[in-house]
């Protein structure tokens, strides 16, 4: 798992944030548990001192005795941990218990009035509590006494080493449990983000064209704006790949009247640099396209006359040995607003398909604001062949990329494709039908 990854993180995260958490828990619990510790040895040793003041007593003589032996048996065994001092408020020692033999007794705080107790740590390592008493026998003599008892802090140190052993045990299993608990809460919460990785490795992969999955609601608008993404790098591909198809069919005229030239390139020169010229308009025009998002109007007229009849001047020279004849039906100028690449492509292309098929015979009309049923059109291009034509079913048929007319015939099946695209993206409309000479006529409406 790499230090990038976004379930590496919220691991990390979540195992140092639960360890400063259970850090400061430990401590708060032992602290408490240690106060409570101390508590309950106070308890203890109060119990001590109150069965000291039961079996201590004040002589007439105003001197204080103990019995040999307590109730505590702790106290008559040297170095048993339970130590009892009495002293008097000059730090007089008045008694030991048989415990205390060798130790100095913990000087009382000068502080603590008659009938109150301090309980505090030493410097010897032990906790002292401290009871200030003043005693009055039946002879009316007072003494003022402080009784003491120590013990050793090993006792309260040893019951807080166990609890925290105990309690890290159990924090440190509770830990891996809500580190665990987490690692698979976030795997399950992660999951919709894993289902978009692996539905993108397959479109990737071409088994999917889109994200087609279930998803979180959260991740619904991200898919949504990758869908739309794909599909307009994808729009640009296919844009880009028609492109270059359209490029190479357009050159293809250019390329076969050049080739037409051949034989004597003097003779025809101003042909040969016509041709170059549109060649150079060709590229210039299909990379427009490509990079081109949607359809553009024209703000510049052209001379489709003048336009045809080059294009038909052209076609002559690569059709030499059919010795066409074109049957021009149109006025001397006809300015329209096109674009002169998009009357090249549309107009080239079917004057060069009428020259493949016809036997000898190209017509070619142009009407201007021609109805005919056909509304809001403004140039009506009509051109017709003499050639065996197109059967009526698969007129339609032929407008597809890739498809044409006659499988035997040399061709991409690319021509008719781009015409019907480019006349639809114009806003314009094709219709292909029967001629009068006998072969194919297609009508091109453009508004």
């Amino acid at each position: 798992m790499q230090s990038q990854s976004l379930s590496f993180r919220l691991i990390i995260s979540a195992t140092l944030v639960l360890a400063a958490f259970f850090g400061l828990v430990s401590l708060v619990l032992e602290n408490s548990f240690r106060e409570t510790a101390e508590q309950a040895l106070r308890e203890k040793l109060q119990v001590q001192i109150y069965m000291m003041l039961s079996a201590a007593e004040v002589k007439n003589s105003g001197e204080l005795s103990m019995p040999t032996n307590l109730p505590e048996p702790r106290f008559a065994t040297p170095g048993s941990g339970l130590y009892a001092f009495i002293q008097q408020p000059n730090k007089k020692l008045v008694w030991r218990s048989q415990s205390a033999v060798g130790l100095v007794a913990p000087a009382p705080p000068l502080e603590l009035y008659p009938g109150s107790s301090q309980f505090l740590p030493t410097e010897q390592g032990r906790y002292a509590l401290h009871y200030h008493v003043i005693w009055k026998n039946v002879a009316g003599i007072e003494r003022e006494y402080f009784f003491t008892i120590t013990e050793d802090a090993e006792f309260v140190s040893q019951q807080v080493r166990r609890f925290q052993e105990s309690l890290r045990v159990w924090l440190l299993a509770l830990g891996v449990m809500l580190v665990f608990i987490q690692f698979m809460v976030m795997r399950w919460s992660l999951k919709p983000l894993r289902l978009i990785v692996k539905d993108l490795e397959a479109i990737e992969q071409g088994q999917k064209t889109h994200l087609d999955g279930q998803y979180a609601t959260e991740l619904e608008g991200l898919a949504g704006h990758l869908n739309v993404f794909i599909n307009i790098e994808r729009s640009h591909l296919e844009r880009y790949r028609d492109a270059l198809g359209n490029l190479a069919h357009s050159l293809k005229t250019p390329l076969a009247i050049l080739r037409g030239c051949t034989d004597s390139f003097v003779g025809n020169k101003n042909t040969v640099e016509e041709q170059i010229l549109h060649m150079d308009k060709i590229i210039e025009y299909q990379l427009k396209n490509a990079a081109a998002k949607g359809a553009q109007k024209s703000t510049r007229t052209v001379d489709v006359s003048a336009t045809i009849k080059k294009i038909s001047s052209a076609l002559s020279k690569a059709y030499v040995d059919k010795s066409i004849t074109f049957d021009m039906n149109f006025p001397e100028s006809c300015q329209m607003y096109f674009d002169e690449g998009d009357l090249y492509e549309i107009a080239g292309n079917l004057i060069e398909n009428a020259c493949k098929w016809c036997a000898s015979t190209v017509k070619i009309s142009i009407l201007t604001n021609q109805l005919k049923g056909q509304k809001n059109f403004a140039l009506l291009l009509q051109i017709e062949d003499d050639g065996p034509g197109i059967p009526p079913g698969r007129l339609n048929e032929i407008l597809k990329r890739g498809v044409r007319a006659d499988e035997n015939i040399k061709g991409h099946g690319i021509g008719m494709a781009v015409v019907f695209n480019l006349i639809n993206l114009l806003g314009g409309k094709l219709v292909g039908g029967k001629s009068d000479l006998g072969g194919t006529k297609w009508s091109v409406y453009l508004p």
